[in-house]
């Protein structure tokens, strides 16, 4: 593999680790903000947080149904699917990840409702609606929910210079937006044209599906099911557009491993290490294993050695690729298994791949202390338990007891 000993000198000086660190004002995370404090140990963890919110009464299941003298009381329906929601975060709709479960808790935090924390979606709910009728007329059976639809961003902690000139750790936007869309217990009824409802409630969107003003509305019937008019008829979706350029961590492009990539690597090298402890990120040997904790010693081969290659730096967060002194690969998750919270870091050929480029977090110049997430998936690196032989592995929101956090430290 071609790799040039250049120093990517602006990077590694923008590391800043000669100074006194200074102290960071804690935070509670689960409610951050941008521009919130934040403390060291946030550096290895991610946080979603609500930009944008609309909720609409929605009806799912419908149908007309008349009811004439005789044939009053308690009827069944089975109705007609109208709308299908199904419950998503970003492009991802199985709600399996930490990073999803807490970005619509907060959704329903921002909104006020008792909104769906889990993935499911209005087609699974049965479609027999029972309604107890004791005037004839023009009925709509039907079942609605108020669908919640918004934005997200995601926060990372990072430091941030201060008007004087100090410095301190923020929350600050990273990569990571998208959309989410969730909905609330489904409600039944049944409704006339004549019925006076609330303005924009689902009772009310129903009225509207009654479609009062057509010769079909007005008409005599025999008792029973109605056909259904236009207004009536299921939703069809959209075609889905075609994805739009650019790399945010829900919606990336990742290229092949077919290439090795020339890379511009720092000369110095870097222990991602356990702050205050031995152990530190450790290169495989064997292609199919893992990155993992492991003690440093004069046996370690540099297989306990990182440098950074091809920096750039945006906003004061630093992207690099992680080559291995040792084992001469790049860190990365594999391709398959990008979206599997738990993923084990590995490495492999040094390629052009946002799976192998890495955001790094840094504390206030002084202190070693960085929190690292891959750019593709938009996870943090972190670890289960502290142990020797312990895999690196990706959380989608970092590990919230401080083990996502590590120190870099030159060799």
């Amino acid at each position: 593999m071609a790799v040039t000993a250049t120093a990517a000198a602006g990077a590694v000086t923008a590391l800043g680790l000669a100074a006194a660190p200074a102290a960071a004002a804690p935070t509670a995370t689960t409610a951050a903000r941008p521009g919130d404090a934040c403390t060291a140990a946030d550096l290895g963890t991610r946080h979603p947080y609500i930009k944008t919110t609309e909720v609409s009464p929605t009806i799912t299941h419908f149908k007309g149904w008349y009811v004439t003298e005789g044939t009053t009381g308690q009827q069944t329906v089975s109705t007609d699917t109208t709308t299908v929601i199904s419950v998503s975060v970003g492009l991802n709709d199985t709600i399996e990840t930490s990073f999803a479960v807490e970005a619509l808790s907060d959704v329903k935090a921002t909104v006020g409702l008792d909104v769906k924390l889990e993935y499911t979606s209005t087609s699974e709910e049965s479609n027999s609606v029972t309604w107890n009728l004791t005037q004839p007329g023009y009925y709509g059976f039907y079942k609605g929910t108020k669908k919640v639809t918004g934005t997200y961003g995601s926060l990372n902690c990072n430091r941030a210079q201060q008007d004087d000139g100090s410095w301190a750790l923020k929350w600050t936007e990273g990569p990571g937006s998208g959309s989410f869309t969730t909905f609330t217990t489904l409600e039944e009824g049944a409704v006339r044209c004549q019925d006076s409802v609330p303005a924009d409630s689902i009772m009310a969107r129903a009225q509207t599906l009654l479609d009062c003003g057509s010769a079909a509305a007005k008409a005599d019937h025999p008792a029973g099911a109605v056909a259904p008019t236009a207004k009536q008829k299921p939703d069809r979706p959209a075609p889905q557009p075609a994805p739009t350029a650019g790399t945010p961590a829900e919606q990336p492009t990742a290229t092949g491993h077919s290439t090795r990539a020339a890379l511009d690597c720092s000369t110095e090298a870097y222990k991602i290490a356990v702050p205050g402890k031995p152990l530190s990120w450790g290169a495989p040997l064997l292609a199919d294993d893992g990155v993992r904790l492991r003690p440093s010693s004069i046996f370690s081969a540099h297989l306990d050695n990182w440098r950074l290659c091809n920096v750039t730096e945006q906003d004061g967060v630093l992207e690099a690729s992680l080559w291995n002194w040792g084992n001469g690969g790049c860190a990365t998750i594999a391709e398959q298994n990008a979206s599997t919270e738990r993923a084990v870091l590995m490495t492999v050929p040094c390629a052009e791949d946002d799976l192998q480029r890495f955001y790094i977090y840094r504390d206030v110049p002084g202190s070693p202390k960085i929190g690292v997430q891959n750019k593709y998936t938009g996870t943090m690196m972190g670890y289960d338990r502290y142990a020797d032989g312990e895999f690196i592995r990706q959380y989608s929101s970092g590990r919230q007891d401080g083990t996502g956090t590590f120190d870099l430290t030159g060799v």
